[in-house]
């Protein structure tokens, strides 16, 4: 069962690759929600299977953390969509391009940061991390639509590493 895992990791990881790689103005509603439901049933299967062995530890920690990375963009993506259509335009890409450029790759390192402090043992990364972006973005974040799309955008990054994180913990115990 713990093999399962692994794979469905790596299928969450896959997944966020190509959905990222389509670009937000390409990718389907529903991409999103699969995403979340497979992590989700990964997690089950985690839980389930208990004690993973060393090795496929490794392997579930690197699965986790790329999932972590690609994964997070399109659900980000898909909840700032849910928290305010009307500034996605029809397509589903922001309608405004210059409000917080760079946030995919800046979601990506933080998500992958996120992860690493977690997976270290160091949960006070968080803050630092979290600290370092707020500070990177605080000229941008005047705009009201900017400091709402940086505050919800990274909550939803943020939660999306801490639950592929989770996946991890689960089959360690």
């Amino acid at each position: 069962m713990n093999v399962a895992v692994l794979v469905l990791l790596a299928l969450v990881a896959a997944g966020g690759l190509l959905l990222t790689a389509r670009g937000e103005r390409l990718r389907p509603r529903w991409a999103a929600m699969a995403l979340t439901f497979l992590l989700a049933a990964t997690a089950v299967l985690a839980w389930v299977a208990g004690r993973a062995p060393l090795g496929l530890v490794q392997g579930i920690t690197l699965a986790a953390v790329l999932a972590a990375v690609t994964g997070g963009g399109p659900v980000a993506t898909a909840v700032l969509q849910a928290a305010d259509p009307a500034e996605v335009g029809v397509a589903g890409g922001p309608q405004d391009p210059a409000i917080l450029r760079g946030g995919a790759w800046i979601g990506a390192l933080e998500r992958a940061a996120i992860a690493g402090t977690l997976l270290a043992g160091w949960p006070e990364g968080l803050a630092v991390v979290l600290a370092v972006k707020g500070l990177g973005r605080y000229a941008e974040l005047r705009a009201p639509a900017a400091a709402e799309r940086f505050i919800v955008g990274t909550l939803a990054s943020g939660l999306w590493a801490v639950a592929c994180v989770g996946v991890v913990l689960l089959a360690r115990r």
